[in-house]
């Protein structure tokens, strides 16, 4: 039996003879409570894996390079993150949101996630943080 299955309580009882399905008839069912993330907390843990993501023209990951506009979670987990490009023209346009996305999906405690490409404000130097202009030798 896999993890999951023990955790929710299947199979227990099968060594004592207890029928799970008599249980259920008669309203004697076992709650399960699973702990959920407040929003907040998963912040930190989102903006994490998306500093794992970079563009593969610039050796700086796409967050310190201001290229993320908002990240908003919901209640249940899901998260909306407003991104932008250097550049409307970038190479990997199509591609760069589908990396961010699924860089948040790893996070554990996130639901579905939403990430839309914005124009507007449009991309400038001044969003980099301090380590990025750093690291591109800017600072």
């Amino acid at each position: 039996m896999n993890r999951l299955a023990r955790f929710a309580g299947f199979g227990a009882g099968a060594k004592e003879g207890i029928d799970r399905d008599d249980d259920a008839r008669n309203g004697d069912v076992a709650e399960v409570v699973v702990e959920r993330m407040q929003p907040e907390e998963l912040r930190e843990p989102i903006i994490a894996a998306l500093r794992r993501v970079h563009d593969p023209e610039i050796p700086v990951n796409i967050y310190d390079l201001g290229l993320i506009y908002s990240i908003d979670i919901a209640d249940n987990g899901d998260v909306a993150v407003d991104m932008t490009l250097t550049a409307p023209a970038c190479p990997v346009a199509g591609m760069m949101p589908v990396m961010v996305k699924d860089a948040v999906k790893t996070v554990e405690g996130v639901g579905e996630v939403e990430v839309e490409l914005v124009w507007d404000p449009p991309w400038s130097q001044e969003k980099m943080s301090e380590e990025a202009l750093l690291a591109l030798g800017m600072l």
